[in-house]
């Protein structure tokens, strides 16, 4: 899996034009399921982006949680985190799992960031037409691609 975690001064996604989802202070995620994945790594994966120390303490070092600020995170199910541009111009998305297991880590992934102790958890629909906005606070941008654990 590959979930770009963005840290956010706030953020909100449209569902099929639908009202905004929003969070103030907090994380995004964009979350991409590889063919090749497993959901026993959805737990840790979640556990991981949910308390990555990524916020400024009073020392301005990068050393606090959303989790332990009580903040939130949106997330949102992105395939094209699979993308391959190696050959021509159009990226190739078959290493991104398909459905069933694209659908079922999604859903696990969301269960368990409910899991984590943040103030909210909010998320777009898999599969969904999602405009996303949010102010990236930094900005700090961390991939973590659980295929290099």
């Amino acid at each position: 899996m590959r979930a770009v975690i963005q840290r956010v001064s706030g953020a909100s996604v449209v569902v099929d034009g639908g009202e905004p989802r929003s969070i103030g202070p907090g994380l995004v995620i964009l979350l991409g399921v590889g063919e090749q994945d497993t959901l026993d790594v959805v737990p840790k994966l979640a556990e991981k982006c949910a308390h990555l120390r990524i916020f400024t303490d009073k020392n301005d070092k990068l050393n606090l949680s959303a989790v332990q600020l009580g903040y939130s995170a949106l997330v949102v199910s992105n395939f094209t985190l699979y993308g391959d541009a190696r050959k021509g111009k159009r990226p190739s998305f078959s290493a991104a799992a398909k459905p069933p297991l694209s659908v079922d880590a999604y859903e696990l992934f969301l269960a368990e960031m409910n899991k984590q102790g943040l103030a909210d958890v909010q998320h777009g629909e898999f599969g969904a037409d999602m405009q996303l906005t949010l102010t990236n606070d930094g900005p700090v941008t961390i991939l973590i691609d659980t295929d290099q654990w």
